[in-house]
């Protein structure tokens, strides 16, 4: 009776193993472009009406582009529907995080959020969709969930029909960014008392597909190549950050190397990975906390608590205006509030716990994910006694020209000491981002960085 009883429970764990690992049915993809977006989003509003149905999101003409490739802003002439402050804060508890509620707490008198009417702006190209489809009938997650199979022909948006809190968390990872691009941007630690120093940054990000003469073998694995070089202030400048992330960072684990300046040296960076240290973060974001979460997720498990309503960060043409400086935007406690726009949007709500013997500073995360575009709005991090630490939030918005959903900046609030990093602000800078740069496997490689760091 013993055996049995163990062969019916090992062959219930291995169907209930093998119904997770799978991809969806036909069937199931066929809702893609249907009853969901192309992207796995719901396509119809909600039944109060306050967010709408999915359309199509922004064309591509929705509103004027410079030369400088900034973007205007389709809805300059709309106002506020409410403010949120904390006087009336109880009125909208319902749709707000925890770690929202937090910064309110934190900031109790010059905390806000402006909420304004949803729009539904996600596009991506019709190739991106397409692999998107190709992607729900063939990826699956290789054993332990940390890493990809059957993704090479699609590359993008791994799961968009997702059935756990692990694959929504690849397809935050896997999502488009636009292909190849290049962006100078600035990232800010500012003091309590609002004082702070800009650390200019130069970002170029090449994808597999962008690559013509990457190896296929090296491909296979191989998720982006990102190389970071800072150009001021002069202590910092002219040192050099690259990063090869893989697929399956277990099989095959990121390889960072940096350039620095002062010492003529390429080294190993192994600390560019999980809770290491961020690039002139002044210790106020670890490595993973970059683009809201990236790397390996091997050292958590990862619950999908569900599907909620929640204000997030959406649409913001007002924060990414060349007519606005970095001194409008960067504030004692937190960035301003008088710029941000919120909308009312669904997300994917998803908590890391820390597995048993494992080792990061954050014991617990919870992320809220957009649903139209499988970014992080809304993070939230928790130190190992359980208690809040860190609020993060991306000021997203669509890129119309390029049919590519992005962030003006992010930003990651420490509650508990009152300080804060943004970083992503590029509104001073000589252009916005560029896209469809040249890439080749030289320009990635160690050997490169040495050229790449002349001041």
């Amino acid at each position: 009776m013993k055996t049995t009883m163990h062969l019916i429970t090992t062959l219930t764990l291995s169907l209930l193993a093998g119904s997770v690992m799978a991809a969806v049915s036909p069937q199931e993809a066929e809702k893609l472009g249907t009853s969901l977006t192309p992207l796995g989003g719901e396509k119809a509003g909600n039944a109060a009406g306050t967010i709408p149905a999915w359309t199509g999101g922004l064309a591509k003409d929705a509103a004027a582009v410079d030369e400088r490739g900034f973007l205007a802003d389709p809805f300059a002439n709309e106002q506020p529907l409410f403010i949120i402050t904390t006087q009336n804060l109880d009125q909208y508890k319902e749709h707000l995080s925890e770690g929202q509620l937090a910064m309110f707490k934190r900031y109790s008198d010059t905390y806000k959020m402006p909420v304004y009417t949803s729009h539904r702006t996600a596009a991506v190209p019709q190739e991106i969709n397409e692999a998107a489809k190709r992607s729900a009938l063939n990826t699956t997650l290789v054993e332990g969930g940390n890493g990809l199979k059957n993704f090479t022909d699609s590359r993008y948006y791994a799961f968009p029909i997702p059935q756990n809190g692990l694959e929504v968390v690849w397809n935050h990872i896997t999502r488009y960014r636009g292909g190849n691009l290049r962006r100078s941007i600035v990232q800010a630690t500012p003091q309590t008392n609002g004082s702070y120093t800009l650390v200019h940054f130069e970002d170029e990000v090449a994808m597999p597909g962008g690559m013509p003469d990457l190896p296929a073998k090296k491909a296979e694995n191989a998720l982006l190549f990102f190389k970071q070089r800072v150009t001021a202030p002069s202590r910092l400048a002219g040192n050099v950050l690259l990063v090869h992330d893989s697929l399956d960072q277990i099989a095959e684990p990121r390889m960072a190397w940096l350039y620095n300046a002062g010492q003529r040296r390429v080294r190993r960076a192994p600390q560019v990975s999980y809770d290491g240290p961020g690039t002139a973060a002044d210790g106020l974001r670890t490595s993973d906390n970059f683009d809201m979460y990236n790397g390996a997720p091997n050292r958590y498990d990862w619950k999908l608590v569900g599907k909620r309503e929640l204000y997030i960060p959406y649409n913001n043409y007002k924060l990414d205006s060349p007519n606005v400086k970095y001194k409008d935007i960067l504030q004692a406690g937190h960035t301003n509030q008088d710029l941000a726009r919120y909308e009312l949007h669904r997300v994917w709500e998803v908590e890391a716990t820390l597995k048993a013997g494992e080792r990061n500073i954050y014991g617990k995360r919870r992320f809220f994910i957009d649903e139209d575009t499988w970014q992080i709005a809304v993070s939230e991090h928790y130190d190992g006694r359980g208690q809040l630490w860190r609020v993060g939030q991306a000021m997203l918005l669509q890129n119309y020209a390029v049919q590519t959903p992005i962030y003006s900046f992010e930003a990651l609030y420490d509650v508990i000491v009152g300080r804060y990093l943004a970083i992503g602000m590029k509104n001073e800078e000589k252009r916005s981002i560029e896209y469809g740069i040249k890439a080749s496997t030289i320009d990635y490689t160690p050997a490169a960085l040495r050229s790449a760091g002349v001041r």
